[in-house]
Order: structure tokens, then C-alpha cells, then sequence
């Protein structure tokens, strides 16, 4: 595909770097010289320097031909100006654009044909909070996934000494619970990873990916780890987009506590919120965490726009005693350096939307897409179309599907049927497949498996 990207910050920058090694002709817009240069040097894609929303600027990066552009700037206005100028200008058959501002999400007209045309809406605030959300539900996991509109998840544990299933054989997991179905996707151990066989033996410190109907998320988690107990207590460390929507989100659940530094955007939060207590002071105050009680929060998660702040105040949260902490981190470099050691999860705004970008750019059907591990593996859900003569996978038992290496089938969405991927279970026209690739070179080959055959048409 041709795609332009518009905006070199964080997002822009990965989202190219993921496109760019998947044989796409990326073009990479900027106003700022030494970045593209620096993105130029390492990637194989064209820059353009110059204002995104321009017409000139557009032409120049190839906007005539173009199949996709993805405006994520940092300017929402120069983002929606841009899709307007390539609907008007250029015919672009797709546009998507990152909007921040909750007063513009809040009106969808705005971004219909007739007004604004926007085929895809990116909110990181929105997806970051919805994965937040997640992780709070279920204590004990590292991600939660949704797939088939939250019918099934994909959740990634460590397994904890005295868990039932550690130092077991995988084939077990099934005479454990005889009345409930899993499959474990991936198993990733000391950093690299293993294809989950029956013989299998899950170690201790192993992250275990796993997909299972979400009615039976937790019973499976309770073979990995010793279950944690249910969140009462939230502690939310800066009271931005993210830590408001998120308290909004969950206040009629747990108790919830944010912590805000700004007197104003303090009085605001609690003049906006119905039960969430407001704290006015710093998330790093020792003295303050104290007083609140910290050792006795559940879940405290530092949401500031500062992450160097984040990683202090969480590791100091840890340190005081509150049971698991998270940390907004945009860097990768301190994603690497954090996870798994006093922090419990990083928590990766452009990771997030990544995942997002990337179900609109994949070949074939595919619905959802979530990177994983950083961006080295990821899950995919596609759906299969055709019969047996027009497609590789239709009609087919999963046996007989010839997978690349580093991909497996997962599970199986037919209708409100949830079906755990057994080696004879046949896939039919409309199931949505849920597959774990733990090598994403793999992607191409698995885009061609569900793309159809001319005969279909």
C-alpha cells in the first residue's frame, strides 16, 4: 500500500517504522528537518518536509495516488484540516486521524462525509483508558486484550510459584477444568518464545499468553498465579484527559483517590466527578501517599504527562505498599527498563494506538489488531470469507491450514459461539479467526492465507 504519514512525533515515527518493513511505500511528512533525516537514516521510507494539512506539501508526498493517509500530528485541527484536503484535493480513499480533544469527539457529525471526512477516528486518551480499565478488572494480569467485541480475551499473566499449573505440563490445564476451554497462545521465557506444545512444562517467571471466552478469564489465571484479591482502592497520580476519563470510567466501581498538582485543573476534576475524591498536591510526596493510606491502595497508576514523574511516583507508590502499580511511559527504552521489575506494567500510549493504525492497513478482512510485547508479536483477528475453493482457509480443519512459523490459531468466533482452537475444529465462511503471531516477520504470509481468490468474486 501507499501510505502517508503525517506527523513525525512518537506515534507517526512507530507507526512508520512497523509499516516500513512490511514492504508498504511509506512517505513521512514534518516540519521538523533533523527528525526526518534521523527517521530517513534508519528506515526505508521517503520524508517530505513541510506543513501536513498544506495542498503543496500533500501533492509532494504523493497524495495523488495515495491509498491511505493517517494524520497524527500533534495539532487535532491541522489533522482534521488534512483529511479534508485529501478528500477534497486527492480522492484519498482512506483517512484516518488522530483527534485528542473530547470537544470535538463528543459531536460524530462533525466527521461525516458531507462535513469533516474522517473514515477512522484514533483517541489514545480513549484507548489507553479502555486498556487501563482492563488491567484493573483483572489484578494479577500484564495485558488484557478484547477480541469479537470483548466475547474473547487475550491475557498475559506471569506464572507465579504455586499456581497450580507451574511446574505442569500444558495438557493438564484441560483435567484442572474439564467444564472450561483455553488455549494457551505463546509462552515467553527469559525474554524469548516458546511454541506451547501439549508436553509443555509452564516455569516459574514464564509470560503466559492466553485466550479464553471472558467469562473464563479468571478461573484460567487462578492455575497460573495465586489469584489476587478484587480491587477496592484506586489511586490515580495526575488528573489530565486520561486520568479524568478513567476516573469518570470507574468511580461507581472502586474507591478512587486522584492526586492533581494544578489548583485549577484540581477544581475542575471536582466539579466534574460524582464520587472520586481530589487530592490537591504531588504523587511523589511521601508524606501525602501516607496519609492517604497507600499501603492499603490496590491499584495505584500514575497518568501525569511527565514519565520521568510517572516512574518515580509508581516505584515510590510500590516502596509505600500499594499492592500493583502501573506507569504511563511513552519511551520504549523505559518500557524495557521498568517492566517487570519495580513497576508492574508500562503502560504505552503508542503502543495502544499502533494496534489501532494497524486493523485499517492489514490485508484481507481483519477486524482488530493488538501489538504485543512491544511490538514484536502480535495478535490479529480476521475474518474468513469464501469456500473451500477460493480460500486457504475456509472449509479447512485447522490441521490442514498451512500456518507460517511463529503463527497459531487461537480461537474461534461464530456468531456468539466462542470456540477454543482444537487441531479438528473446520472454520467456516464469517468465523472470525483470532490468531498469535509471536514473529510479526510472519504477517504477509498470514494476510495472503485469509485474502480470497478471484473465483469468490
Amino acid at each position: 500500500m501507499k501510505i502517508i504519514i503525517l506527523g513525525a512525533g512518537q506515534v507517526g515515527s512507530s507507526v512508520a517504522d512497523n509499516l516500513a518493513s512490511e514492504a508498504n511505500d511509506i512517505t513521512l511528512v514534518d516540519e521538523d528537518a533533523a527528525v526526518l533525516q534521523d527517521l530517513q537514516d534508519r528506515l526505508d521510507i521517503r520524508t517530505v518536509r513541510g506543513r501536513a494539512s498544506y495542498p503543496e506539501v500533500l501533492s509532494q508526498a504523493g497524495a495523488d495516488d495515495a491509498d491511505m493517509i493517517i494524520a497524527v500530528t500533534s495539532s487535532d485541527e491541522t489533522n482534521m484540516i488534512a483529511c479534508q484536503v485529501a478528500y477534497t484535493l486527492f480522492h484519498t480513499p482512506t483517512k484516518i486521524a488522530r483527534v485528542r480533544s473530547i470537544e470535538y469527539l463528543n459531536h460524530a457529525r462533525l466527521f461525516a462525509q458531507e462535513a469533516l471526512p474522517v473514515d477512522v477516528l484514533i483517541s489514545p486518551e480513549q484507548l489507553v483508558t479502555d486498556y487501563i480499565e482492563r488491567l484493573i478488572e483483572y489484578p494479577g494480569a500484564l495485558q488484557v486484550l478484547d477480541f469479537a467485541n470483548g466475547s474473547v480475551q487475550l491475557v498475559a499473566v506471569h506464572a507465579y510459584y504455586g499456581g497450580p499449573l507451574v511446574g505442569h505440563e500444558l495438557r493438564e490445564l484441560r483435567e484442572h477444568m474439564p467444564g472450561i476451554d483455553a488455549r494457551v497462545a505463546a509462552i515467553f521465557r527469559q525474554g524469548k518464545p516458546i511454541v506451547p506444545e501439549g508436553d509443555t512444562i509452564i516455569e516459574v517467571d514464564d509470560e503466559v499468553f492466553f485466550l479464553a471466552a471472558r467469562k473464563h478469564i479468571r478461573a484460567v489465571m487462578g492455575e497460573l498465579r495465586k489469584m489476587d484479591k478484587p480491587v477496592k482502592r484506586v489511586m490515580l497520580a495526575g488528573g489530565g484527559n486520561i486520568g479524568l476519563r478513567l476516573a469518570a470510567a470507574i468511580e461507581h466501581q472502586y474507591q478512587v483517590r486522584i492526586v492533581e498538582h494544578n489548583v485549577e485543573r484540581a477544581k475542575l476534576l471536582s466539579e466534574t466527578l460524582d464520587k472520586a475524591i481530589v487530592l490537591h498536591g504531588d504523587a511523589a510526596d511521601e508524606e501525602l501517599l501516607l496519609d492517604e493510606n497507600i499501603e492499603n491502595t490496590d491499584v495505584f497508576c500514575a497518568l501525569t504527562n511527565d514519565e520521568e514523574a510517572n516512574i518515580l511516583s509508581a516505584m515510590l507508590a510500590k516502596r509505600l505498599g500499594a499492592r500493583k502499580v502501573m506507569s504511563l511511559i511513552n519511551r520504549a527504552a523505559y518500557v524495557n527498563l521498568v517492566q517487570s521489575g519495580a513497576i508492574d506494567v508500562a503502560i504505552s500510549p503508542q503502543q495502544a494506538t499502533i494496534g489501532s493504525l494497524l486493523t485499517h492497513v492489514r490485508r484481507g478482512d481483519v477486524v482488530m489488531v493488538h501489538s504485543l510485547r512491544r511490538g514484536a508479536a502480535e495478535a490479529i483477528e480476521a475474518v474468513a470469507h469464501g469456500d473451500r475453493r477460493s480460500s486457504s482457509v475456509v472449509g479447512r480443519a485447522i490441521e490442514e491450514i498451512k500456518l507460517p512459523k511463529g503463527s497459531s490459531i487461537g480461537a474461534i468466533v461464530r456468531g456468539d459461539e466462542v470456540i477454543i482452537a482444537h487441531h479438528d475444529v473446520v472454520i467456516e465462511s464469517d468465523d472470525h479467526v483470532i490468531l498469535f503471531l509471536s514473529d510479526k516477520s510472519c504477517i504477509q504470509d498470514v494476510e495472503r492465507l485469509f485474502q480470497v481468490g478471484v473465483t469468490f468474486f
